[in-house]
């Protein structure tokens, strides 16, 4: 028989499966019913769309004036060529944001990604095919390598370049596949519970962990806007009374950001009581109490984040002194 309750239970179990250097799974259980798919899909776009990667954006080729051009001595037309340096995946050192770098080449060589790793350039994939150049002939181009995200057509980008550099179109998102399944879990003998299992798959640039800490990022980043209609001050209210609800949602028991056990237990022997002490305390303090592990740290400011009050918040500091009297006054009567 389900249980009637008043807020969806918040979840605490994790686990990181590390595939390979470029592959890994991540799975986060139990959810309600439902609010799997409705956080996986988002946060699956996320991950395409805000992981920052490298990518060539322009390039200036010796005697060649754009890219349905041909050039003496290499097997490829211009056009694959660019094609095949479009498939370097580069990663800038120190770094860098751009990098303008120039390579000579002279044949006979076969040119692979390796032969483009320098001071100022690294690349991931130094197996991948770039040209053939015979033995009388000589390639010299210059290659623009820039950080950024997502994907940036050339004509975006055209008016930045001189006119003999020839304008790519700009690849940057390292994530090549991100893979969502939801599964059903039992949990506490109700078989309506949801696990997400994400598999990510990067190129290299960056680990598939960095990339999912970047679209969380870029979620909870995003969802900031929202915050500002609970802390916005409704016209027809006073400051006073808005101060006064703010106090009032700070005095709300901890019982209510449904922690686990571990996790209550741990604040109630520390004497933790009300929301607002965690919105005042210092995310040291916290991490240092007693018997308080890594992931019960990270489920209590998960906790506080999504009421909109993180961990040591600015937020309250307008309040403050009123807040602790009323919390000192609060434990003084219990």
């Amino acid at each position: 028989m389900r249980k009637i309750v008043t807020s969806a239970y918040m979840p605490t179990e994790f686990s990181v499966e590390n595939i390979s250097d470029t592959q890994a799974k991540v799975s986060a259980w139990p959810f309600e019913i439902g609010y799997g798919i409705t956080l996986a899909h988002p946060l699956r776009r996320l991950m395409y769309l805000s992981t920052v990667g490298y990518a060539p954006t322009a390039i200036k080729i010796d005697g060649v004036k754009h890219e349905f051009d041909n050039k003496r001595g290499i097997l490829e037309d211009i056009a694959l060529f660019l094609m095949n340096i479009k498939n370097i995946r580069f990663k800038l050192k120190e770094d860098s944001k751009k990098e303008e770098i120039s390579f000579s080449f002279k044949g006979p060589k076969e040119i692979k990604g390796e032969d483009l790793i320098n001071d100022q350039v690294d690349v991931v994939n130094p197996e991948a095919y770039i040209a053939t150049i015979n033995e009388d002939a000589e390639l010299n181009f210059t290659l623009i390598v820039e950080k950024g995200i997502g994907y940036v057509p050339s004509e975006e980008i055209r008016d930045r370049f001189d006119s003999d550099y020839i304008v790519l179109d700009a690849f940057f998102t390292p994530v090549k596949n991100v893979v969502y399944n939801i599964e059903n879990v039992l949990f506490e003998d109700n078989p309506d519970h949801e696990k997400i299992v994400f598999t990510i798959t990067t190129d290299g640039q960056i680990t598939p962990m960095e990339a999912f800490k970047n679209g969380l990022d870029a979620m909870y980043q995003q969802m900031q806007v929202f915050s500002k209609i609970s802390s916005a001050n409704i016209q027809e209210s006073s400051n006073d009374d808005s101060h006064s609800n703010e106090i009032v949602k700070l005095l709300r028991n901890i019982s209510e950001l449904n922690l686990s056990a571990r996790s209550y237990n741990c604040l109630e022997k520390a004497n933790i009581k009300y929301i607002g002490e965690l919105a005042l305390m210092d995310p040291s303090a916290l991490a240092d109490l007693k018997n308080l592990g890594k992931k019960s740290l990270d489920e209590i400011k998960g906790a506080m984040i999504a009421i909109d009050y993180p961990v040591g918040t600015s937020k309250v500091l307008g309040i403050k002194d009123e807040l602790l009297k009323k919390i000192h006054d609060l434990k003084a009567q219990s």
